[in-house]
Parts: C-alpha cells; sequence; structure tokens
C-alpha cells in the first residue's frame, strides 16, 4: 500500500505540453512541490557554507544542472554524485519524475540571486560542464535534499570526485526502504538510469489491481443486501428481499447474512 500511495500521489498534473501519457503519469501539482519544499525549509540541516564559493545564480535547467555566472561567464553546473529524470533530452524525452525534480530544484532556489558552490578535485566533466555539490544561501544541501525526497539516483560516482558519496548513499537508502518518489515504482531506477517503460509498465498494474480490488470490494457490498431498521419505538428489525415492506425500508444498517443481523440486536420483520 505504501509503494502504491506514492506512486500515486506524483500522478498529478504540473507541466502543459506533454504528451497526454506523459501528462497523466510523470507530474505533481505545483502547491504539493510548494509544501514539500516548505517543509524542506523548515526542516533541513543547514550547512556552513561560509568555506564555499558563492556565484550568480542565472537559471535551472534541470533538476540536477543550473546556470551561474562563472568569471564572467555563463556556465552550466552539474551536480555532483547524483542523476535527476530528464525533462527535455533529444532522445530519452520526458521521465517520471523529471518535472517534480526540477520544480523542487527551482522552489528550493527561489528568490535567491546567489548559490554557494562547492567542488571536489575536479571541477568539470568530459562536456566540459562545472562539476560542483549546490548549497542553498542558508546552508540546505540541493542533493541531499533531492535524494531524501526521492528525486534523485545517487549515480556517476567518478574518481576523485567521491567526497560525498558515502553521506549521499545513506540518504538513498533511506529514500528507497521509504519507497518515496522514484523508489515507489518497483524496477524504475536502474544502474544505468531509470526505466521509463518500467514505469508505465507497474503503475498499469498498479491500477489494474486497485480496479480489481474495487470491483471485488462493491461486489461483497452488493452482497449485503439486508436491510436493517430501528422503528419510532426503537425496535431493531431486518427486512429481507421481497418481503412487503421491503423497498420502502430505509436502511440504517446492511447485513450481508441474517447472523450478522441477529448478532447486532436486529429481529426478522413479520412480513
Amino acid at each position: 500500500m505504501k509503494k502504491l500511495f506514492f506512486a500515486l500521489f506524483f500522478l498529478t498534473v504540473l507541466m502543459s505540453g506533454c504528451t497526454e501519457e506523459e501528462s497523466s503519469t510523470d507530474s505533481i501539482k505545483t502547491e504539493d512541490i510548494q509544501e514539500i519544499v516548505t517543509a524542506t525549509k523548515d526542516t533541513a540541516e543547514k550547512h556552513d557554507v561560509s568555506k564555499f564559493e558563492e556565484f550568480e545564480l542565472e537559471s535551472v535547467i534541470d533538476g540536477d544542472t543550473i546556470r551561474i555566472k562563472y568569471n564572467g561567464s555563463s556556465e552550466k553546473v552539474r551536480f555532483l554524485l547524483v542523476d535527476t529524470p530528464e525533462t527535455n533530452h533529444e532522445t530519452l524525452g520526458v521521465q517520471p519524475y523529471g518535472p517534480e525534480a526540477k520544480e523542487f530544484t527551482k522552489q528550493l532556489l527561489a528568490g535567491q540571486d546567489t548559490v554557494y558552490l562547492e567542488f571536489d578535485v575536479s571541477y568539470r566533466d568530459k562536456y566540459k560542464r562545472l562539476l560542483a555539490y549546490i548549497y542553498t544561501k542558508d546552508g540546505i544541501s540541493v542533493q541531499e535534499q533531492l535524494l531524501k525526497n526521492g528525486l534523485a539516483r545517487v549515480a556517476y560516482i567518478y574518481a576523485p570526485n567521491t567526497k560525498h558519496v558515502d553521506w549521499f548513499k545513506s540518504i538513498q537508502k533511506t529514500a528507497q526502504q521509504s519507497a518515496i518518489g522514484i523508489w515507489s515504482v518497483e524496477d524504475y531506477v536502474t544502474n544505468r538510469g531509470f526505466d521509463k517503460e518500467a514505469y508505465y509498465a507497474a503503475t498499469k498494474d498498479q491500477q489494474d489491481d486497485a480496479a480489481t480490488n474495487n470491483g471485488e470490494s462493491t461486489k461483497a457490498n452488493n452482497s449485503c443486501v439486508i436491510k436493517g431498521n430501528i422503528n419510532a419505538k426503537g425496535n431493531k428489525i431486518y427486512h429481507m428481499p421481497g418481503q412487503r415492506d421491503y423497498d420502502n425500508t430505509v436502511a440504517e444498517e446492511m447485513f450481508c447474512t441474517e447472523e450478522e443481523a441477529v448478532e447486532n440486536g436486529f429481529v426478522p420483520a413479520k412480513q
């Protein structure tokens, strides 16, 4: 039930312009993200950023990528050791939880003109992007909170940039055990990234199971046709289908068997 709850929680609509399939499965309402971010700001550990470098924040590109002003130039910064689902990949397209991760990062950094960057040993990746650990002005680790809220996985662990890998893995383990976000759907997260097809297959199975369970519940309820009524004198009387006053009786309780009605203090109607 926990996995189903969190999977369905992330099925509401945030982004426009997605395909019908995508808009029904991988978006979350803006107000829900706002609640998560508000809680994060209230409860997150505040780290000491005084020893880190502060840079002008230009924009949020993706859940794990921002753009800053660096030495007079506009540059992309890729978050070290984490990977969030894509939102605008040329081949992968929009992946489930990608819009949520981007919106989370965007709102966590909302209203900030600058961010703090903690660099590891190597400053750039093979695409010439800057690599760093990102902190808000009041010391919240963006990577930590993405992992904590199930919006990122630990990935791209390349020496020598492994300073916080053990810390991040411990956070990820807790998110996995809680089955939140990307971890709420079995087999969606892989060691290579995110499996979109596995996500849609799993959520379809969950929806089918929910529909089946609902149908069985409805069927069970429909079999409980004995009407229990309390008359003006306070007498508890149950009416069986086919009896004279059955159709006109307003049921205050419904029973599946006569034994159940009797156990609850009701007696059979005379006609």
